[in-house]
């Protein structure tokens, strides 16, 4: 394939900078929990259901811990504690604490003693139960196969779990590789988990266990089907990001969407929340082979493509540092972009080739996520169509991993099957007509592509040594990225921020960490 002359120890000096952004909240990740991280410790153990009111009862035992001044220990060592001094299962000893809060006596030793041995013995046997899930997934895959690259990656959003999947299936069989039912609007911002089958929604399905394990199930009898193992992919930003990582590996999803900066840019998540429940989140998805998708392309609908394009690439630098210190590997990093310049701009197609060479360069093992144009996508479904055939060669002349397909209808309404089919029908051909095309050219090492890319990767690094400087919640609080502000005491979700206490429990952190327990 071929490869843009890039200076090798300028993208070196970039990844140690990321490390330099990084590292100072590393030390906060060690002293921080949130409501929701503790919540998905609860899951983790089996704790699920609803109460009454349709409350789930992981956000009953821990609003009532919080509420009873109990929670800064952990909803591990609470739950340990009950289970042991009222002999209930898992289940019912949870409901008992949300009713009644923690009766035993964590200050005796001997108790605290048998409860952590309790918590530690359980935690194993639950990543165990994931590493299994894990491993089932993987001979799956490896027996029936999957498409070539790049994989074809479509939507579905209808609000009903049960048309979702058969819109799923559908998309199966008309040769999609990779299956996201797109979350329901506003789902980032409950600070919950819904349970059950959903049959409402806006714009979009909730994301729940069961709705998970339907959709799975569905594309697993499809796959067998098609002598083709296809991917499930939700998402797990939003301040529900560590439970919605705990259901998804459960259940055997394949992808989430999980991104540093999105849900603190674009929704309004308070920063330090977000980057504690991403770190445990990250560490889970990990454990559990799941590939993030994160979601850099996002800042080219705010900030224009030509001109901020460096940010994108510096932030996949921040996205990529983060994944590693949660003990991620490249090959679970679906860092993402998009093909979103400007159509009136003169040689963009050539700017956008030189963005997705470079990206797919600079981070050669893993499964970059190219995203499809929408900035600039109109009611004119004909032009629309013209402009996802460029995104489709761009994204077979650079060899992208996993490829979200631009549908002609996507501005206009939710998408029908029919457009689906047209989409796939497009990238079918795009592929196989210049599958072997990047084998053929090369790239004149002084022309507007090299130039272009060289330009792109001295913007990141002089952006990443402001960062490196100032400090990343800073720089967030100055618009540095997609030109939205943030401020650390602001958004939604940091009163579910809690400094943890000396005797704080969670030995799924330090099991994740050593990556101790196998199938």
């Amino acid at each position: 394939m071929m490869k843009l002359p890039l200076d090798n120890a300028k993208v070196a000096y970039a990844r140690s900078l990321a490390e330099r952004v990084v590292s100072p909240l590393l030390e906060s990740f060690a002293a921080r929990s949130t409501v929701s991280i503790e919540r998905a410790v609860l899951r983790l153990y089996g704790v699920d259901g609803v109460d009454h009111e349709d409350i789930p009862w992981p956000n009953r035992v821990v609003d009532r811990l919080k509420q009873d001044g109990r929670l800064t220990t952990g909803a591990a060592r609470a739950l340990a504690a009950t289970v042991r001094a009222s002999g209930l299962p898992v289940q019912e000893a949870a409901v008992h604490l949300a009713q009644h809060g923690l009766e035993s006596d964590l200050n005796d030793p001997t108790e605290a003693g048998a409860a952590r041995e309790w918590a530690e013995l359980e935690a194993r046997k639950a990543l165990t139960r994931l590493a299994a899930t894990r491993q089932a997934r993987r001979e799956t895959r490896l027996r029936l196969g999957t498409g070539p690259t790049p994989q074809k990656y479509l939507i579905v959003a209808t609000g009903n779990i049960h048309e979702d999947v058969p819109q799923g299936v559908m998309a199966a069989r008309q040769g999609a590789d990779i299956i996201a039912v797109i979350r329901s609007t506003g789902q980032s911002l409950l600070d919950f988990v819904p349970h059950g089958e959903t049959t409402y929604g806006t714009g979009g399905t909730y994301a729940t266990g069961a709705n998970f394990r339907l959709m799975r199930q569905a594309l697993d009898e499809v796959g067998e089907e098609l002598g083709r193992y296809i991917q499930l992919t939700n998402y797990a930003s939003g301040l529900c990001m560590p439970e919605i990582s705990v259901l998804a590996a459960q259940e055997g999803l394949d992808m989430l969407l999980n991104d540093a900066l999105y849900g603190i840019l674009f929704r309004d998540i308070n920063i330090h929340r977000t980057l504690t429940d991403q770190h445990f989140s990250r560490m889970l998805n990990a454990f559990s082979g799941i590939i993030i998708n994160t979601g850099e392309d996002n800042y080219l609908t705010t900030a224009d493509a030509l001109e901020e394009g460096h940010t994108v690439l510096a932030s996949q630098f921040i996205n990529e540092r983060f994944a590693k210190a949660a003990g991620m590997p490249e090959s679970l990093m679906g860092l993402g972009h998009a093909f979103e310049m400007n159509p009136n701009t003169e040689d963009g197609l050539l700017y956008e080739i030189a963005m997705a060479q470079l990206v797919r360069q600079v981070f050669p093992e893993a499964p970059i996520k190219w995203m499809p144009p929408t900035k600039h996508v109109t009611g004119n479904i004909f032009w629309t169509y013209a402009h996802n055939t460029l995104y489709n060669l761009v994204g077979v002349l650079t060899g992208q991993s996993i490829e979200l397909l631009g549908i002609l209808t996507e501005a206009i309404h939710t998408p029908f099957a029919s457009d689906r089919y047209l989409a796939l029908q497009n990238a079918d051909y795009v592929n196989r007509y210049a599958r072997h095309l990047s084998e053929e050219i090369q790239y004149a090492p002084d022309g507007r592509i090299a130039r272009r890319a060289a330009q792109v990767l001295d913007e990141a690094v002089g952006l990443l040594e402001k960062v490196a400087d100032e400090g990343l919640v800073p720089s967030v609080a100055k618009a540095v990225f997609a030109g939205v502000t943030r401020l650390p005491d602001g958004g939604k979700g940091l009163a579910g921020v809690f400094d943890r206490a000396d005797t704080y429990l969670n030995p799924f952190e330090a099991l994740l960490a050593r990556q101790e327990v196998r199938a």
